[in-house]
């Protein structure tokens, strides 16, 4: 019987109250750039999130270039990324809060020592690790075992691309079958989905409930197995996915 041995934990939204405040960040660089290439329209933090949430900066950008036609050269769209990571570093570390009941969630399930705990995220790896240790949960993560679709690939990506999950599986040494990824973003949960891992849809950092609840039903749509409102309800969850992975395991014997 294959049990789940390891989670992969998404960062932005999912374990740190991060999206607001990167789209809030790199808003002011989006409209630089649309308005360098003669583009009329300009964008709000929320809009971007609205538009792009799941993405890091360099998907992020080619959105942009194939929504309104344009073309930023490799070294130019280099420049962009860095100075984004920079800005949005600098905000994370001056305000970065974690998402309501993340941390005393990991705090058990570290102590458990039954999962293997990893992050895996499409934003850049300088950011990741600032998000968590500005709010106290690198402890519960060796930096090993923090992956970045932006920097941790040989060809960066983001998510829905499964890259980066199908490589956070290789560098643990996990199948598929033996995790549980935990996901807030439809691109998210389905960068997981394609790599064959089960997902729990975190939608707790959603702003009301209706929104709370088109989500929810928008990443089951998409292959998520199970839904969390609040950080409280994980165990419950963990329990659903381990008894759905057996009874697959059972099916197939």
């Amino acid at each position: 019987m294959t049990k789940i041995t390891e989670i992969f934990f998404d960062c932005d939204n999912t374990l740190v109250l991060s999206e607001e405040l990167a789209f809030e960040a790199c808003a002011d660089l989006a409209n630089e750039i649309l308005e360098a290439n003669n583009i009329p329209d300009r964008y709000t933090g929320d809009q971007l999130i609205k538009d792009f949430v799941g993405q890091n900066f360099r998907g992020m950008l080619i959105s942009l270039q194939q929504k309104y036609d344009f073309q930023i050269d490799e070294d130019k769209l280099e420049e962009y990324v860095i100075r984004e990571e920079d800005q949005v570093i600098a905000k994370l570390n001056a305000k970065a809060k974690s998402c309501i009941g993340a941390t005393e969630e990991l705090e058990k399930v570290f102590a458990a020592k039954k999962y293997g705990l990893a992050v895996v995220s499409s934003s850049a790896l300088r950011r990741v690790l600032a998000s968590i240790r500005k709010v106290g949960q690198d402890k519960f993560f060796d930096e090993n075992k923090v992956f970045s679709a932006a920097s941790s690939l040989p060809k960066p990506t983001s998510k829905p691309d499964p890259a980066i999950y199908l490589y956070a599986l290789e560098q643990v040494g996990k199948r598929a079958s033996e995790t549980v990824a935990i996901e807030d973003s439809k691109s998210g949960a389905l960068s997981a989905v394609r790599a064959g891992i089960p997902v729990i849809a975190y939608v707790g950092s959603y702003n009301g409930e209706d929104t709370q609840k088109a989500m929810a039903k928008a990443l089951t749509d998409i292959g998520a197995k199970s839904v969390m409102y609040h950080w409280s309800e994980f165990e419950k969850c963990m329990k659903e996915i381990e008894n759905d992975v057996s009874v697959d395991v059972q099916s197939t014997l």
